[in-house]
């Protein structure tokens, strides 16, 4: 007897409700798709063939169509998005106007039963699709206005950066994204299994977390200006026709920002949306602490963003950050908590989405490799000065970086991947970092010289975490601010955390985009987000 498919999991059981328009009495059934998913089928052990015999709906795009037989039926390679693999369909030209079905990028929706090739068919699947009825086609426009940017041949990361709204429908892409999927799920189940709390942060902001000025200012001003200036041109009424012609003139030729409102010469921002400056977030740091000096460990996930002119393979304008603010954790606690995140993500990877790590041996023979060893090895820790000394001694031999070593700069990302890569060939962990290279809430250590701050570095990426203990003594946060020249009145709110109530606390942040970086081998970091926002390119 054939297997079944199993329903979805996790289902909600059936409930009554008693509302306006529903009976008490009434039941709902729990909402399953009526459609199966291809992965459900062929990534069992099996390959599916225990299914043989099962009437199934499945949907999805033609990768490859060809007819056969004389045009007497086609063989489809169908894929839903669900898996790497492409489920092949068998349709008879009884059933469908096959001429329509066999374009690549068609999309289709298909009644059938699930039966055994024939022996000795040259296909590597252990189960086909019969289809019994055809019920939707989008078909592709061949002649239209813009050709369909997804051919069969094999097309270049770069090409696709171009079509970022069909890029998914390639293998190696719909493959990143289900792991970046997963990446994300592994970083929210490991803080609920720690009890850490998912809270949100606001992607607009009055603070500066970094302290480095390059943030993108949300204002409204400039549209207000502008509506301002073409209403002025639109609507000068004054009597003489040669005046009139004169302020038009002289008008059209106002350059933009002219009429923003100003104060004491400045821009007043208090006619501004929010009445104030404001910005979209670097970092949702500084507020999550708030929370987690009130409820105990938090964390936060979401976009931030930097308005770094910078079009190297690892900068984004527009970035996720997994954000973890642990209440009465000094920094090394927070180098444990850091280190077993990576792991847990490590392992989930290897446990829930093997097939896509397989496929991706295709861009580094060695991702699957690179995610046991780190999932297996405890990490190195070595102090800062270490780090300098270990890659002064480097250099002495002969290595050459592309950056200077130096004691007192930051390492650069030659000199994360020489340690992590050539010297320990694992994970390490750089700590206590000169104050002067880092951020203002970092707590000061007892030399007066380094903050507890720490990066966590891994092979291939470099830089994957940042962290730190948080300076939790407001008369040194203060001392600290003013050093970098920070506006104390706009960080009240965030001295009054040392001011009421302070506590030890510490936390980090892993960048998202970095850890795919890693786990996947792709090289350019605009290829493991959906939409990369980048200087000059905000596509969609």
């Amino acid at each position: 007897m054939a297997d079944k498919i199993p329903p979805p999991t996790d289902q909600l059981a059936a409930v009554p409700l008693d509302n306006a328009g529903a009976s008490s009495s009434t039941v709902h059934k729990p909402w399953s798709p009526s459609r199966t998913r291809i992965r459900s089928i062929l990534g069992r052990p099996d390959g599916g063939a225990g299914l043989a015999g099962q009437k199934v709906q499945i949907s999805g795009w033609v990768k490859k169509g060809r007819e056969q037989g004389k045009g007497k039926f086609a063989f489809l390679e169908v894929n839903d998005g669900s898996c790497a693999a492409n489920l092949q369909v068998k349709v008879d030209a009884s059933v469908s106007d096959l001429s329509k079905l066999v374009t690549t990028g068609t999309s289709l929706t298909i009644d059938g039963c699930l039966k055994i090739p024939p022996q000795g068919k040259a296909t590597k699947q252990k189960i086909e699709l019969s289809a019994e009825k055809v019920i939707d086609v989008g078909t592709v426009d061949q002649h239209g206005k813009t050709p369909y940017p997804i051919p069969k041949t094999k097309l270049t990361l770069e090409y696709l950066r171009d079509h970022t709204n069909f890029r998914a429908r390639t293998t190696t892409m719909a493959a990143v994204t289900r792991i970046r999927h997963k990446i994300c799920l592994a970083a929210h189940v490991f803080c609920d299994k720690h009890d850490i709390c998912y809270i949100h942060t606001p992607i607009i902001t009055t603070s500066d977390c970094e302290g480095a000025g390059e943030m993108f200012q949300v204002t409204t001003l400039i549209n207000q200006s502008e509506k301002l200036e073409k209403d002025l041109v639109k609507n000068i009424e004054l009597t003489e026709a040669e005046e009139t012609l004169a302020k038009v003139e002289d008008r059209s030729k106002l350059k933009p920002g002219l009429l923003l409102p100003r104060k004491d010469g400045k821009i007043d921002y208090s006619q501004d949306f929010f009445a104030r400056q404001a910005y979209l977030t670097v970092s949702g740091q500084l507020h999550a602490e708030t929370y987690a000096c009130s409820m105990g460990d938090v964390y936060t996930f979401g976009p931030t963003f930097r308005a770094e002119k910078s079009h190297t393979s690892r900068h984004l304008a527009e970035f996720w950050m997994v954000e973890v603010e642990l209440a009465f954790a000094g920094v090394e606690e927070a180098m444990n908590c850091a280190e077993a995140l990576v792991k847990d993500i490590c392992k989930y990877l290897l446990e829930k989405c093997l097939d896509d790590m397989e496929l991706m041996k295709n861009v580094d023979e060695a991702c699957i490799d690179r995610l046991q060893m780190v999932a297996l090895t405890s990490f190195e820790r070595v102090t800062y000065t270490k780090a300098i000394t270990l890659l002064e001694e480097a250099v002495a031999k002969g290595k050459k970086f592309e950056n200077p070593v130096e004691l007192g700069l930051d390492l650069a990302s030659d000199h994360e991947r020489y340690l992590t890569e050539v010297l320990y060939k694992k994970p390490v962990i750089v700590y206590n970092y000169p104050k002067k290279i880092k951020a203002f809430y970092m707590r000061l250590n007892d030399d007066g010289e380094t903050v507890a701050a720490f990066d966590v570095l891994v092979p291939k990426v470099g830089e994957l975490i940042g962290g730190s203990q948080r300076e939790e003594r407001m008369d040194v946060l203060m001392e600290r601010m003013e050093e970098k020249r920070l506006p104390i009145k706009e960080y009240e709110w965030y001295i009054d955390l040392r001011r009421h109530g302070t506590v030890k606390h510490s936390g980090f942040g892993l960048g998202l985009e970095r850890m795919l970086l890693f786990a996947t081998g792709m090289d350019n970091i605009r290829d493991v987000i959906p939409f990369p926002r980048y200087p000059g390119r905000a596509d969609l």
